[in-house]
């Protein structure tokens, strides 16, 4: 699988990373304040262009809330920069083909427009106001983004998902070749009709809660599962999860407290089974569901085809991001290293800032801000 996805997971980090570089945050904000149709667009927009994982995201879609932007474009911007991303789609069309791919981004859409009609209606009441000037706080750029601070971001990137593509790769391939099939087909009802349907794309976000793997880390083990029994609606419902995985939930109540956590868990959980489903209808219909299902990964062998040369490639642009990232960026750079994921962040709009003994630290998120205030000796 690695080998099969390594040049699309490059490709996709450098293009974010340049984006990220060139793309000020602190324009985002001063174009959510609302959930108008503009803004939800923007947001969906800025959230395409922003790929990030679903912690950075969930920090970030925080960060953007409580400077300014409406809670439901803030969230949909969170849902957006996760799973409408380029390197998802490109993954996506390797492991399991270009209707996973063409999946991702229908069924994306069919989410946001549900999340923006039912959003606001569920929260109503439990989010906080907005201040009286959403660029009250907004520092002004002090210099133009370069190729290095691209290349920090893909780094960063890099930096920040490795735990979750790590256990992604190796849990879907312990899940392909020691889990036997007939385990999976219990797990998943089959042969049913619509009642299979329902209980799959149910239960798909539950296997991602308690998977702890998100972002594009899920997509390997999205592919066991559709390798093994899962239907396809349960297949795009458990990708669109990302952002039900525990660790993320734990963070949300951290974030919005247990009563609004509750209540968004709830309204995620019942958009990401109902978009699957009607993805599933829609390419039902269309006749795009793949016919061919082995069961098990089939088993590559390294050779001088397509894959090879791109990964080679690949190979070359990591090279050049790395001598890009390894040039000194001088002390008026606008961006700072996260100390504790490692993320790029630019300054100006750091979701989190902490300054000790003369010196600040930028951060994500305010968990890493957290951590990094919590360790001994500081």
């Amino acid at each position: 699988m690695f080998y099969d996805t390594f040049w699309a997971l490059i490709l996709g980090f450098s293009l974010s990373g340049v984006i990220q570089a060139f793309v000020s945050r602190a324009k985002m904000k001063s174009l959510l304040g609302d959930h108008s149709a503009p803004a939800i667009a923007r947001a969906s927009f800025f959230g395409v262009i922003s790929s990030s994982c679903s912690y950075a995201a969930s920090g970030l879609a925080h960060s953007l809330h409580k400077k300014g932007a409406d809670f439901t474009a803030s969230m949909i911007f969170m849902f957006a920069s996760t799973n409408l991303v380029i390197e998802l789609g490109l993954v996506l069309w390797v492991l399991v083909g270009w209707q996973f791919a063409a999946a991702e981004f229908i069924g994306g859409g069919i989410m946001i427009l549900m999340l923006w009609a039912v959003l606001p209606w569920a929260t109503r009441g439990l989010t906080m106001s907005k201040p009286d000037s959403l660029a009250a706080d907004e520092e002004a750029m002090s210099s133009h983004p370069t190729l290095r601070d691209a290349a920090g971001f893909a780094i960063g990137d890099f930096r920040m998902m490795r735990v979750e593509l790590i256990v992604g790769f190796v849990v879907a391939g312990l899940a392909t070749r020691l889990i036997p099939t007939h385990m999976w087909l219990t797990l998943f009802l089959n042969g049913h009709g619509w009642v299979a349907q329902v209980e799959n794309a149910v239960i798909g976000p539950v296997i991602a809660c308690v998977s702890f793997v998100c972002s594009v880390g899920n997509i390997p083990l999205a592919a066991a599962l559709w390798h093994a029994g899962i239907t396809f609606g349960g297949t795009i419902s458990f990708i669109f999860a990302d952002l039900l995985s525990l660790p993320l939930i734990l963070l949300y109540r951290k974030y919005f407290g247990a009563r609004l956590t509750y209540r968004l868990m709830l309204v995620f959980w019942s958009v990401m089974s109902v978009s699957g489903l009607v993805t599933d209808r829609i390419f039902t219909a269309l006749g795009w569901i793949p016919t061919r299902r082995s069961v098990v990964m089939s088993t590559r062998h390294v050779a001088l085809n397509a894959t090879t040369l791109l990964n080679l490639v690949s190979l070359v642009i990591v090279g050049l991001i790395i001598c890009l990232y390894a040039r000194k960026s001088g002390e008026s750079s606008d961006f700072a290293i996260d100390p504790v994921c490692g993320m790029q962040v630019r300054k100006s709009d750091a979701a989190a800032t902490a300054t000790i003994d003369g010196s600040t630290y930028y951060f994500c998120m305010e968990g890493c801000k957290d951590s990094f205030l919590s360790r001994p000796g500081l």
